[in-house]
């Protein structure tokens, strides 16, 4: 283990992030995907545009277009030409205005578009329509230039980025059918704990349901990972060798959840030295203390706390980044804001503090309002929170004090 330690035997938790993220290698096989599976899915190169958006100039309205130094005010023109839009115009002749509608190409010729709420028409006796303004243009009014939004060779997006559904329009602007991406990362889920019973089972005296399984393949979806195992680990030492040495075979991460404490029963930390080595053990936050990260049989290890609240703030803001960062991504850290605290706590502890707080409007101002009970076997608190408030270690908390704050949605959980 080489992480740094603020607290006797446990690590900051900047040192454990720091030493996870730097630690991650980057998967480099690729996949080619259609463009409207791409969503979600994170970049394995840079994407170049072939052309020019708009490729050619086109009105920003419906109106009429011409050339400026043709038009006086209140004098008519004869219209030569209607241009709908996906229609290719003939040059504009000198002294003509062209009817024009939104995005239509500008003729060869004009300079302007005027729109047509300031125009008066007028039909002649032999059935030629004329227009005059009330206003003179001015060149290039109401003209989208070619090129404007982007030009050929500009970088759409570069590799790491995750496809949006805003990046996905933008890449179908420049036609790009097809996209090569990162491959799903594949990774194992581990449960441990006899007291566990899967939802829709009976769940008798001692029992619980498993809830983190369910957290965890959550989570996993939304970052675009591939749940290659998710199996339920009998509390003994054999079982629990055999399921890591199996994860190990086939997948890229494999995530435990229990067993990393020092119990009778937490063999997964002993089990892992076993197979494997640890650099990682304990950190100084709450919850979540017991994190494990390390290897087996070559393959990547993070084994989180058994407690369920415990599982969701380790997994967020510790297992997700390593995994972004294993998907190549170029941003992996959250977005923090900072908000005044609803609340007060005389005495700070020697753990950074991840509390789940919700966001109220109190004498227009927002402030965090802290989720009564903080437990780690808590979960359903996190349904009733709009993220998570961090604490620095020892810091006391006066109300109004500012503190960083990541929204759930931040974190891809909510």
């Amino acid at each position: 283990m080489n992480c740094a330690c603020d607290q006797a035997g446990l690590c900051s938790y900047e040192a454990g992030l720091a030493q996870l993220v730097a630690a991650a290698k980057a998967v480099r096989e690729y996949d080619l995907v259609d463009l409207d599976q791409a969503v979600g899915r994170v970049l394995a190169e840079d994407v170049l545009s072939g052309i020019m958006v708009p490729p050619a100039a086109n009105s920003a309205m419906d109106g009429y277009a011409m050339r400026a130094a043709d038009i006086a005010a209140e004098e008519f023109l004869p219209i030569s030409q209607v241009i709908n839009a996906g229609t290719t115009p003939v040059p504009l002749r000198p002294g003509t205005i062209a009817r024009i509608f939104t995005g239509a190409e500008i003729p060869a010729g004009a300079d302007c578009v005027v729109m047509q709420e300031i125009a008066v028409t007028q039909t002649s006796a032999d059935g030629k329509d004329f227009v005059a303004f009330h206003e003179v243009p001015q060149v290039g009014d109401h003209i989208r230039s070619a090129g404007q939004d982007i030009t050929t060779g500009d970088v759409i997006a570069k590799a790491g980025e995750c496809v949006s559904p805003r990046l996905l329009g933008v890449l179908a602007s420049v036609g790009k059918a097809k996209l090569k991406v990162v491959r799903k990362l594949k990774v194992a889920v581990l449960n441990t704990g006899d007291e566990l019973v899967m939802p829709g089972q009976p769940c008798g005296a001692g029992k619980i349901y498993n809830s983190n399984l369910f957290t965890l393949t959550g989570l996993l979806k939304n970052l675009g990972c591939d749940l290659v195992a998710s199996t339920q680990v009998p509390d003994t030492p054999q079982a629990t060798r055999a399921a890591l040495q199996a994860a190990a075979a086939e997948a890229d991460v494999i995530l435990t959840s229990g067993g990393v404490s020092v119990g009778d029963e937490d063999h997964v930390k002993g089990a892992v030295e076993e197979l494997g080595e640890l650099h990682l053990w304990r950190l100084a936050i709450k919850p979540g203390k017991p994190l494990a990260f390390g290897h087996v049989n070559g393959t990547p290890f993070i084994g989180l706390p058994g407690n369920p609240s415990a599982v969701l703030v380790t997994f967020l803001m510790l297992a997700r980044p390593y995994l972004m960062a294993m998907q190549g991504r170029s941003h992996i850290s959250p977005q923090r804001y900072h908000v005044p605290a609803g609340f007060e706590r005389l005495k700070g502890g020697p753990r950074t503090e991840f509390l789940r707080v919700s966001l109220h409007l109190q004498d227009g101002c927002t402030e965090a309002r802290l989720l009564t009970n903080q437990s780690s076997g808590v979960l359903s608190s996190a349904t009733l929170s709009d993220g998570l408030l961090i604490v620095p270690q020892y810091a006391t908390i006066a109300k109004g004090d500012m503190l960083e704050f990541i929204p759930f949605a931040e974190l891809g959980a909510s």
